[in-house]
């Protein structure tokens, strides 16, 4: 962890106070109280994003940078602040270097865009890894499709760990960028990311990191990772959907070529020649998600009241609990065992097909994620179709786990019958 908090109670203390911020926690699925351990695909919302949602549209409704009146100028300024607030949450160096757009997928489409078309040419080679999520592997392809160039895999071990001496072997001349995440939305797994720059930038090749299941769990500090570009999306930290952040080295944002065009992005148009106005602007052609940025500013200044060291460390043995009542659970198999792991377990159970698994818990108000995650090549490497996946956050529950494992436990003796 990079950045500590003062508060030094343990956050198991607050769990249910922190629970009544979460409404639908309060819940009933199937006649049973909901267990929510889905927080990978997206994250509930504590009253004070709503609030500040609500407040922006009851309150401050209107159009920024574009008006002079009152209203337009009280949505400037919260938009304004709210991209303060996300360059504070990673450590950007400057505000500038924050762009608002839909989420990580579309901030590696803008990569691919803006750096990608520019840089990349005939025989040059992309690097992604073997545990990506698809959209952190198919922008690339379409780039190499396009461009004549080639997408090399960062293979991985039995574990779920990255195999870096094989990692450094691709690098070459003809390496235009490394895309990486940093956590996997399979695995868990933490990615040396520091040392995976470091490895990149020797040869002066830029890396992206995906950071959509990293920043609900981790302290981000970009300038301590070193990496050019980094994003998040905001809905699965306990934001709105619909937007997110991508951070960019400002020479690299300045370089690249606009991602789309439009009202917002210009600095001057006649129909002979259009110039652009720096960097984020740049990037943020049209009307933005404004409510967007809002709610994840409050959403960042929620998680930030508690504490990302406190978060972690509950996260830990939420983690920890949940890996050990799992193991103990005949027929499942846990999958991988990397060396660092996030809030993320996937598994198997003999003779069940994880769309079943999933089916039978949610009748029990248990919400779980059953398939290939997106990652479909990661699992044609494991040999199989699909996974079932827990995903934690810090308003889960030791007695959500036990709930967990009880109605798995059925699973395995329905399933142990067949």
């Amino acid at each position: 962890m990079s950045r500590s908090n003062h508060d030094a109670r343990p956050l198991a203390s607050e769990i249910d106070r922190i629970r009544q911020d979460f409404p639908i926690l309060e819940k009933r699925v199937n006649g049973s109280p909901l267990v929510y351990l889905d927080n990978a695909a997206t994250s509930h919302k504590p009253i004070a994003v709503t609030r500040a949602l609500n407040r922006f549209y009851l309150d401050s409704n209107s159009n920024i940078n574009r008006g002079i009146h009152t209203l337009s100028e009280q949505a400037t300024e919260l938009y304004d602040e709210a991209r303060a607030c996300a360059q504070k949450l990673i450590n950007a160096e400057r505000s500038d270097e924050i762009i608002f757009l839909r989420g990580v997928t579309e901030a590696v489409n803008l990569v691919v865009a803006g750096l990608g078309r520019k840089r990349v040419r005939s025989g040059d080679r992309i690097v992604v890894s073997e545990m990506e999520h698809h959209s952190n592997i198919v922008p690339w392809q379409m780039l190499c499709e396009e461009k004549g160039a080639s997408l090399d895999i960062i293979p991985i071990n039995d574990d779920g760990d990255l195999l870096i001496d094989e990692f450094e072997k691709l690098l070459t001349s003809r390496t235009r960028i490394v895309s990486i995440a940093h956590v996997s939305n399979v695995f868990g797994t933490i990615n040396p990311i520091r040392r995976i720059v470091e490895m990149a930038h020797r040869r002066n090749i830029p890396v992206f990191v995906d950071g959509a299941q990293s920043a609900p769990h981790l302290a981000v500090d970009v300038r301590a990772l070193g990496c050019d570009f980094y994003a998040f999306s905001g809905h699965k930290l306990y934001g709105p959907t619909g937007v997110g952040v991508l951070y960019g080295r400002a020479e690299l944002l300045e370089e690249m070529l606009p991602y789309q065009a439009g009202g917002g992005s210009i600095n001057s148009v006649t129909f002979a020649r259009t110039t652009y106005k720096p960097p984020p602007a740049k990037f943020e052609a049209g009307t933005p998600n404004i409510a967007g940025a809002i709610g994840l500013a409050a959403a960042i200044a929620y998680v930030e009241s508690l504490g990302l060291e406190r978060i972690y460390v509950y996260e830990r043995e939420l983690l920890e609990y949940t890996l050990t009542r799992l193991s103990e659970m005949p027929r499942l198999r846990i999958i991988g065992d990397p060396r660092e792991r996030a809030s993320i377990v996937s598994f198997v159970i003999e003779g069940a097909h994880s769309h079943d698994v999933a089916s039978i818990l949610d009748s029990r108000g248990i919400a779980i994620r059953a398939g290939h995650h997106c990652a479909q090549p990661l699992h044609e490497r494991l040999g199989l179709a699909a996974t079932a996946r827990v995903s934690l956050a810090f308003y889960n529950l030791k007695e959500e786990i036990d709930k967990l494992a009880e109605a798995i436990g059925e699973v395995g003796k329905i399933f142990g019958r067949v």
